[in-house]
């Protein structure tokens, strides 16, 4: 996939849903969030990530400190500095180089790494966003794949730190199927837990639960921004695992 111009892409889908519109009307999905501040959220973290690579950093940088992390008042150049902070982060991969490591929440990373999670970062977004004005919202199918997957490899990560209990209990497993027409096994996820870790693969699966629909669908809905009941996925097997699932992942 062509990350960066997808990043690119789904900026300027993003940026599109902030014209002429109420920014101060709150996003549903973002509690206590309004318009405004959901775009000051996605551009400001887009210009942390491109500094964080120029300055090929490799501890933590205080989104606070980003160098014009605050958007103009004026809602078209408020647009132009979310287009822009977008480029800026493009333009830093570059000529810093793909494979460069540098810091993420995840430990060193090359460079390349922040775009596709900007990538994912506004995707998610542009949804809240159409949500909130009662907008259409379609993702392709294989950036809606690649999302699912860029998230669960972050969950397999970060899942059961600090105490915090795992998602899935052992023995249990949840299984995925996007019905998409293309995508292949890259359509496909069985979870499950192994030596108190979660695990994941693109293995076709029964699962002690398992969900089937559209790509889109099924990252909205594991994202806990579409309720199950609201989409056209099928829900099999124990609908307890697939709540407690929710109920302990990250949004």
């Amino acid at each position: 996939m062509d990350y960066a111009g997808a990043f690119l892409e789904e900026n300027r889908a993003f940026s599109e849903l902030f014209r002429d519109v109420d920014q101060s009307k709150p996003v549903p999905t973002c509690p206590g969030w309004s318009l405004s501040q959901l775009l000051r959220h996605v551009g400001r973290g887009d210009r942390w990530a491109a500094q964080i690579v120029r300055d090929r950093l490799e501890e933590f940088l205080d989104p606070r400190s980003v160098e014009g992390g605050k958007p103009p008042p004026d809602p078209a150049d408020a647009i132009s500095w979310l287009h822009g902070g977008a480029q800026r982060l493009v333009d830093a991969v570059e000529l810093t180089g793909v494979e460069t490591p540098v810091w993420t929440f995840l430990g060193p990373r090359p460079a390349n790494w922040w775009v596709r999670r900007r990538l994912h970062e506004v995707a998610v977004h542009r949804a809240d966003a159409a949500i909130a004005l009662g907008a259409e919202f379609t993702l392709d199918a294989d950036v809606a794949a690649d999302g699912i997957t860029e998230w669960l490899e972050r969950v397999a990560i970060q899942s059961g730190s600090e105490g915090a209990p795992l998602p899935l209990e052992e023995g249990n497993t949840l299984h995925l199927h996007a019905t998409d027409p293309g995508l292949g096994e890259a359509g496909e996820w069985t979870i499950g837990v192994e030596a108190g870790r979660i695990t994941w693969s693109h293995e076709h699966g029964k699962g002690t639960a398992a969900l089937r629909g559209g790509a889109t669908e099924l990252l909205l809905a594991i994202l806990r921004r579409v309720p199950l009941a609201d989409t056209g996925i099928q829900l099999f097997g124990d609908e307890a695992v697939w709540q407690g699932w929710l109920d302990r992942t990250p949004l």
